[in-house]
């Protein structure tokens, strides 16, 4: 008897509860962690951020005023460093050749500078010598992405401003005979100033190029290693190949587990070599994005996409039909939000400052942002992400290998499926 007509039969199916269960349950988890995972991690910096770091160089060389034992800077640094009403900064009390260095390296996001001056043109505003206004300097770390430099820029400007409000008590109180225009001067007599303390080049995103390169490294990892592993069973005859009406089924090729691993593996390390190079090609090129180091840049850039990729292959080979699955949560649905290359580590909840410390995509981000921002200095990151580059790759030779192995030792053959 002829079997129903495709509608009929689609229908028909569509009745079976059955079918209905896993595909239901697994794309709403999905839909429900993907939001809570992505979301949670960037919804709320501003109450989520912790101890930030910021510099604080005081360089006032002034005398002490009379009847005081600290000159102005002085004081102003003791009140901002003592200051326990919020613990959203962590200041770093350095000399400015040191502030300087760090922000070089990306140590800080910002820094807050009192000139050696400061107290010389405090004292000058309650007498007739006074030329200009005190000036405290915000400087500020574009290379550390801009979110975090203008969260930087916020609490340093709001620490200027604090401490100018506290210098223009002092004034009015030891100047009580000003005129209405004086006292209105002497109430915020420090003029804040914020610079670029680090610049980039215009064609770095506004510091969200180093992230945008690092997914795209991960992204040419995490798919070309999917891509290679399927196109490996299909030409190896163990999944079907169909591209819209035509399918094909190729002869079966005894192999087992750990030598099909060890061709995805092999095939990823030679493809990741013509992708990593039409990246460069593409962003730096074509694109023309701000990148120095170049050599360095493509060699980092290779290494860091094929850790990705033969972690997708290890995966893959252990987990079987859900492995992309698997993965994809690695590199991508865990790693964007503790990557801290949008979003700062002190500003995200403290489960993403967990994945942080071994999650992939903040690993690689780091090195990035090093050779691009920051002269690829090791101190920068760069040192870190090179180990963790290699730990990753050999954490993924050895878990892939020991699950083919034992899969192999079990007896547990690829089998050509059958029709039901």
């Amino acid at each position: 008897m002829a079997d129903a007509s495709p509608p009929a039969r689609a229908v028909t199916l569509l009745g079976r509860p059955k079918l209905w269960v896993m595909p239901t349950l697994l794309t709403g988890l999905l839909a429900l962690l993907l939001s809570l995972l992505y979301m949670g991690g960037i919804v709320n910096p501003q109450g989520d951020l912790r101890h930030l770091p910021i510099a604080l160089v005081n360089g006032d060389t002034g005398r002490p005023p009379a009847g005081q034992r600290q000159n102005a800077g002085t004081q102003i640094a003791a009140a901002i460093t003592s200051d326990t009403s919020s613990d959203k900064a962590s200041w770093r009390t350095l000399t400015l050749a040191e502030a300087q260095d760090q922000l070089d390296s990306g140590k800080v996001y910002g820094a807050l500078v009192i000139p050696a001056n400061f107290t010389d043109s405090v004292t000058a505003l309650a007498t007739s010598d006074a030329t200009e206004r005190p000036t405290m300097t915000v400087l500020t770390n574009p290379g550390k992405g801009s979110l975090g430099s203008s969260l930087a820029s916020q609490i340093t400007t709001q620490a200027a401003h604090q401490a100018s409000q506290t210098i223009g008590k002092q004034l009015t109180r030891a100047d009580a005979r000003a005129d209405a225009t004086t006292k209105l001067l002497l109430a915020d007599p420090v003029n804040v100033v914020t610079q670029v303390g680090h610049p980039l080049g215009g064609h770095s995103g506004l510091g969200l190029s180093a992230f945008y390169y690092t997914l795209l490294l991960v992204l040419a990892g995490f798919i070309g290693g999917n891509v290679i592993s399927n196109a490996v069973d299909t030409s190896l005859g163990y999944a079907d190949n169909e591209i819209g009406p035509w399918h094909t089924r190729l002869p079966t090729v005894p192999i087992n587990r750990t030598q099909t691993l060890l061709l995805k593996m092999a095939m990823t390390a030679g493809i990741t070599v013509l992708t990593v190079s039409l990246i460069m090609l593409a962003t730096i090129t074509i694109l023309d994005m701000d990148a120095g180091h170049l050599p360095l840049l493509w060699i980092y850039s290779y290494c860091a996409s094929l850790a990705v990729g033969l972690g997708v292959q290890a995966i893959n080979a252990a987990f079987g039909g859900i492995g992309q699955l698997v993965s994809m949560f690695v590199f991508i649905v865990l790693g964007l939000p503790s990557s801290g290359a949008t979003v700062p580590l002190q500003a995200v909840p403290g489960f993403y400052r967990f994945l942080s410390h071994f999650e992939p995509m903040r690993q690689l981000s780091d090195g990035v942002r090093a050779i691009l921002y920051f002269d690829a200095r090791g101190d920068a990151g760069l040192t870190r992400s090179w180990i963790m580059i290699a730990i990753g790759t050999a954490l993924a030779l050895l878990f892939g290998f020991a699950m083919t192995r034992y899969y192999d030792r079990r007896g547990h053959a690829r089998l050509t499926p059958q029709p039901a």
